[in-house]
């Protein structure tokens, strides 16, 4: 008889010789995609409101931008495949947009273009990976994509913390324990995503000098180097790289608020020829043979993009990011559970710490985040996703409008799930009583 060809076919049968990657479930079970789109499953599509934060009210890109894409689509001079490295002018302009007051300047061909920041990320930490032992220190709390790709590539990672009591500086007592003779790279976020500050000057050269002593590379993640808004400058960390040499990383996807462009790069600062010598130049060259190229498009748009955006856009787009922050502390006095242990200088978050012992049936921030999204359509990322247990990041890069419906959700979210003053009081007098007992 004959047969629909399915009755032997089981997945679980020893003859079949495939079986899927472990590696890849690993990494991406650490992304911050996979925590943050798998909460929108808890989300009520039926309770009549929108998910926030939106892509209708955020801020806008400028028409620069927008025209420098428009006139590259209709030059027809980006149809084809691009070189690896990325095309000589879109180089060029990211070398002179660095530049600023680099001590030592940046060459066309120290620069490659990648699909956004996280291209870039992947590249740089494939090519540092060739020790099966080596280990790299991130920042905690951090951006979970490093964490990720280094589980993929197989290097252990290793954590150094950021003191909040010290604007979220970088703890290098701590740092320095961390490493050993198989570390390879620190990550240094700045400005700073989650926590929103910006480092001074000699914070960043300690870095380097730590960096030094350890013999290892500083990737610098600077994508928010154009979400500005404090009293503090921000410094490149590509000014201390005759101290240690300095990847820098960057895009245009927060400055421009063009994420979905996924255009960026990456720079070698390597005034010392280190990374030269030591074959990361050539590794990072081999892996970009062995990537997709960013998009031609974009590339060809790319100089007139930085060199066109007038100043003003930003300052004016700053200036509204600054004015969020303080309507988002004087809402914060509404909602005991959350406190913001410093106001940010940069990026477009609040770093929140969580209070559940003022919730009722609230475990940690996982739990709040995600009762939050089913009872109000609010997503918020719990602190645990980047590094932090009981806290949880807000972004407030929106209209004044949704920033106000953000907070009204979680005035009436903390509202529902406050426990009483009567609870409260007991719950200060058992503190107060087990304080008396151990003194």
């Amino acid at each position: 008889m004959a047969t629909n060809g399915n009755d032997n076919c089981n997945a679980n049968d020893s003859v079949w010789q495939f079986r899927g990657n472990g590696a890849t479930s690993d990494a991406a079970a650490v992304t911050l995609r996979k925590l943050v789109f798998g909460m929108f499953k808890n989300c009520n599509f039926n309770n009549g409101k929108t998910i926030l934060p939106s892509t209708t009210h955020s801020f806008k890109t400028c028409p620069e931008a927008e025209e420098a894409v428009a006139a590259a689509v209709r030059s027809g001079m980006a149809n084809s495949y691009a070189p690896s490295p990325g095309i000589f002018n879109a180089r060029r302009a990211v070398a002179d947009y660095l530049n600023g007051e680099l001590p030592t300047k940046l060459r066309p061909e120290d620069v490659y273009i990648t699909g956004g920041c996280n291209q870039a990320i992947e590249i740089v930490l494939d090519s540092l990976a060739g020790n099966p032992a080596g280990n790299i220190l991130l920042p905690n709390p951090g951006y979970p994509h490093y964490d990720a790709r280094a589980i993929y590539s197989g290097v252990e990672v290793r954590k150094y913390d950021l003191l909040p009591e010290r604007d979220f500086e970088i703890d290098l007592d701590a740092l320095e324990a961390a490493a050993d003779k198989n570390t390879v790279a620190l990550v240094l976020i700045n400005p700073n995503n989650p926590c929103g500050n910006v480092y001074t000057y000699d914070h960043l050269k300690k870095v380097a000098e730590m960096a030094k002593k350890l013999g290892i590379v500083v990737i610098s993640d600077e994508v928010y180097d154009k979400v500005v808004y404090g009293e503090r400058p921000f410094v490149p960390m590509g000014t201390f790289a005759s101290i240690a040499p300095v990847i820098t990383l960057g895009s245009i996807s927060k400055g421009w608020v063009v994420p979905g462009w996924r255009i960026g790069w990456m720079a070698m600062n390597d005034s010392n020829r280190i990374l030269k010598d030591a074959g990361v130049v050539e590794s990072i060259e081999d892996c970009l043979d062995l990537t997709p190229q960013p998009s031609f498009l974009l590339q060809e748009a790319l100089p007139e993009i930085l060199e066109k955006t007038p100043k003003e856009y930003f300052a004016k787009k700053n200036k509204a990011m600054k004015r969020n922050v303080e309507l988002s502390f004087e809402r914060l006095r509404d909602i005991p559970c959350l406190f913001c242990p410093k106001k940010p200088e940069s990026c477009s978050y609040l770093w929140l710490r969580l209070d559940t012992s003022v919730l009722a049936n609230i475990e940690n921030d996982l739990d709040f985040c995600t009762k939050l999204v089913s009872e109000e359509s609010l997503v918020l990322v719990p602190g645990v996703a980047l590094g932090a247990k009981n806290w949880v990041r807000i972004s407030i890069g929106t209209e004044e409008s949704e920033l106000a419906e953000t907070f009204d959700r979680l005035k009436s979210f903390y509202s529902r799930h406050a426990i009483s003053k009567e609870t409260i009081k007991s719950h200060v007098d058992t503190v107060n009583q087990i304080v008396v007992a151990v003194v």
